[in-house]
């Protein structure tokens, strides 16, 4: 009994000691950039939706409006990976998934959600209103329209209607790289699908202040109830504002299962640049692949809050807009796999 009241005293003491002690120095980046705003987002529909975003940045506004209104520009147009124009599930129903994480550590998300036009909205209501940061399926949609999104028809588009059609025909599940690249494609003759994916979008603002967005309608054909890493705060997307902000592209299972978007800004943390932090990421995610690497594709795209960014990929093909001024430019991503 006596030596359980030494080491019940001696544990006690140490905790008061921890935290008393000042946690050990991070190798933070520099001050943050002030007055140079700038926002990078994933494949060529980040074009249209960094324009969408500088309307906001520009001025000099909040880098969480700029990350909402600029992916809303890719969930409004007609796509294959993303918004209610995208290809279904193998059960026919369009499935959509978001994320959005502010420059305070606030964070909100929606996964499995069906006939609201905008879920990267909805996923700032949960973030702003709710104490919440993820809701799913019937009870995502539910509060979406309580908190007045209409509910749109329950319909594919013309588009989408074709390629589920051409599927069914073999109901295969093959992924296929780097198809964000063209928006809408037609599916294979052997019937593979349009799988995949994503935009993800970061921003620095003008006041040094980041935000991030993520939205996608998941896999073409994926299981019903699958969920990829788009939606989930840590994996496809992860901003510290100490630090800096990362989000993730392509293959969700591989994405999460390393923590991908926080594994980066962690990797910033210890005082990597936004570039090496996305490579040693990438080289992680083809060493837990290994030879099965070459069959996916995965991609990071950083910021840090001096406003240096990083953006990788494991196989060519990979491209990100980036925006300094109101003209975006498209950016062929370095890779690992040669």
């Amino acid at each position: 009994m006596a030596s359980r009241r030494k080491f019940l005293h001696s544990s006690a003491a140490g905790l008061a000691g921890l935290a008393a002690a000042p946690l050990a120095a991070a190798a933070l980046p520099g001050p943050p950039a002030v007055g140079k705003p700038l926002v990078i987002s994933t494949w060529d529909a980040g074009l249209n939706a960094n324009r969408g975003a500088w309307k906001i940045l520009g001025p000099g506004g909040y880098a969480l409006d700029a990350v909402e209104a600029g992916v809303m520009v890719t969930e409004a147009e007609q796509s294959c990976c993303v918004g209610l124009g995208a290809n279904p599930d193998r059960d026919g129903i369009v499935t959509l998934d978001a994320c959005i994480m502010d420059d305070k550590y606030g964070c909100g998300s929606v996964a499995a959600l069906e006939r609201i036009k905008h879920p990267i909205s909805v996923a700032r209501r949960v973030m702003e209103r709710t104490p919440h940061v993820m809701l799913v399926g019937p009870g995502a949609q539910q509060f979406a329209v309580a908190q007045g999104f209409p509910l749109e028809e329950q319909k594919l588009s013309p588009d989408a209607e074709k390629n589920y059609r051409e599927w069914l025909k073999t109901s295969q599940y093959h992924p296929v790289i780097n198809v964000e690249n063209s928006g809408t494609r037609p599916v294979g003759p052997a019937g593979g699908p349009n799988n995949h994916d994503t935009i993800a979008m970061l921003a620095l603002d003008a006041q040094g202040r980041l935000s991030g967005s993520c939205t996608t309608s998941g896999m073409g054909f994926k299981m019903r109830g699958r969920l990829g890493d788009s939606p989930i705060i840590g994996a496809g997307l992860f901003v510290d504002p100490e630090v800096g902000a990362a989000a993730a592209t392509g293959q969700g299972e591989d994405v999460i299962r390393m923590a991908g978007s926080h594994t980066v800004v962690e990797l910033m943390r210890q005082g990597r640049s936004p570039q090496a932090a996305c490579q040693e990421a990438i080289a992680r995610v083809a060493k837990i692949k290994g030879p099965q690497a070459r069959d996916i594709q995965v991609a990071f795209i950083a910021v840090n809050r001096q406003g240096q960014i990083g953006a990788y990929a494991l196989q060519k093909g990979f491209s990100y807009a980036l925006s300094t001024t109101d003209t975006p430019r498209l950016v062929n991503s370095e890779y690992f796999l040669k």
